[in-house]
């Protein structure tokens, strides 16, 4: 679907040229589309998002899915899967920034979805090469997970006024001590006559483990909306700034994206090679620290991110008035791009642990047949968040814009006021921090 989609999308930005119209010429941009080929164009552009919507959760938890968790020499090298995948995915973003941007750019449209089509089509065929060799997982008892775990929720509300004439029997470990009302769907029921209907221990537990990841998926939300600024607000900053690294040559603003990716690629191999080992020699952990310690340092670096960006932010404010550039939003302010490098390493380390450790743990905590809605879940985190981040600036928009006031968000930087946001997201990351400890305290592993 995603090869079919750039094919399209290729076609499409060939389509323009068919049309025989004066484009160069013509005032309004639109006057060189019909409304088929931008139907064309978007249709082909949602059929990539919905190729990758299958693709993305499906191919990681069948990579993972390659190692046995259950031998020690594959479970640790399952967890070096996630770094070094991450590693790969980091590393294709940074080549499609500076060589598609450059060819479509440079050259055409039509050969830069072209070649990352062409891309698509051999890695498919590498794929599918190797089927003979795969491991394919089969387990269960034949049940649908949803079913086992709905059938557990039902059961617990049926009985949620029953009272039992005995107390039930120990449930085998500490997880059991949490979320108790569930422990009333091992009541027996009159209306179930059949037993395969009445739920068991291990179907209790496993709902336990699905409600318990919840909590964890929405106190790293905050996270999300922190990690969605690095490619509007960052980059917005860039470009009010000194860009030129030698004379005549500029960064463009929307490359300093491509310096996040760079050096998540530098830390992936430091953390797998000497932050791993050292933190092993500490904890006797194969991984060397959990998923949800590795999780928290991550929203910890987020935070620190954030006041960096902030005191950055005051620095260019400063900067601003004292040339008195304040009221000229177009001209560059005497201040280096290079300020912005602390918020940008700090972010770019950032995900290292927290991107990578929510991989895995989202894909390690749920039924084993629901692996690839686990890593699912954790996308999902991503998504709301960027929903929550343009709901959050609508709403300080709204309440700080109007008469005689200046907006947070103004179209002059200059003017407005981003390291008061960055102040509020530091501060809602200390609060997250805080929250996600306390869960993460109490959760039992799987």
């Amino acid at each position: 679907m995603i090869i079919k989609g750039l094919g399209l999308l290729s076609f499409s930005a060939k389509l323009p040229s068919l049309t025989g119209s004066d484009c160069g010429n013509s005032s309004q941009l639109t006057s060189c589309y019909s409304q088929l080929q931008v139907i064309f164009f978007y249709f082909s552009l949602y059929l990539v998002a919905v190729g990758q919507g299958g693709n993305k959760p499906c191919i990681q938890a069948f990579g993972a899915d390659q190692f046995d968790g259950q031998d020690p020499v594959e479970s640790k090298a399952k967890s070096s899967f996630f770094n070094w995948w991450y590693f790969g995915i980091c590393s294709g973003s940074l080549c499609t920034r500076l060589i598609s941007s450059y060819i479509q750019d440079n050259f055409s449209w039509v050969l830069g979805f072209g070649i990352p089509c062409i891309v698509m089509a051999l890695g498919l065929f590498v794929f599918l090469s190797g089927t003979r060799t795969y491991r394919y997982s089969v387990e269960g008892d034949g049940k649908s997970p949803y079913a086992r775990i709905a059938k557990v929720f039902v059961a617990a509300f049926k009985n949620w006024r029953t009272t039992p004439s005995e107390p039930l029997a120990n449930l085998p470990h500490q997880s059991s001590e949490k979320y108790k009302f569930l422990n009333k769907a091992l009541l027996p029921d009159s209306d179930l006559k059949d037993y395969n209907k009445i739920c068991t221990v291990s179907e209790v537990e496993e709902a336990k483990v699905v409600l318990s990841l919840f909590p964890i998926w929405s106190t790293c939300l905050v996270y999300a909306i922190v990690l969605a600024q690095m490619s509007t607000f960052f980059t917005k900053q860039g470009a009010t700034l000194e860009r030129e690294i030698v004379a005549g040559l500029e960064i463009p603003a929307a490359s300093l994206q491509s310096f996040t990716s760079l050096i998540i690629i530098l830390s992936i191999p430091i953390y797998e090679r000497v932050f791993v080992p050292m933190a092993s020699a500490f904890t006797g952990k194969p991984s060397g620290i959990t998923t949800l310690q590795r999780i928290g340092v991550g929203i910890f670096l987020a935070a620190l991110s954030m006041i960096a960006a902030a005191l950055v932010e005051m620095k260019r404010l400063e900067t601003a008035q004292e040339y008195a550039l304040v009221d000229m939003p177009h001209v560059t302010i005497p201040m280096g791009v290079w300020w912005l490098i602390p918020q940008y390493l700090l972010i770019g380390v950032s995900d290292v642990f927290s991107m990578v450790g929510l991989q895995e743990f989202f894909y390690d905590q749920v039924p084993n047949e629901l692996r690839s809605v686990g890593v699912a879940l954790y996308l999902s985190i991503f998504g709301v968040g960027n929903f929550l981040s343009s709901f959050l600036i609508s709403a300080i928009e709204e309440a700080t814009s109007g008469v005689g006031r200046v907006s947070w968000f103004s179209n002059n930087l200059n003017r407005a006021h981003l390291d008061y946001f960055y102040w509020l997201l530091a501060g809602l990351s200390v609060v997250e921090l805080g929250v996600f400890t306390y869960f993460a305290k109490s959760y039992r592993y799987k």
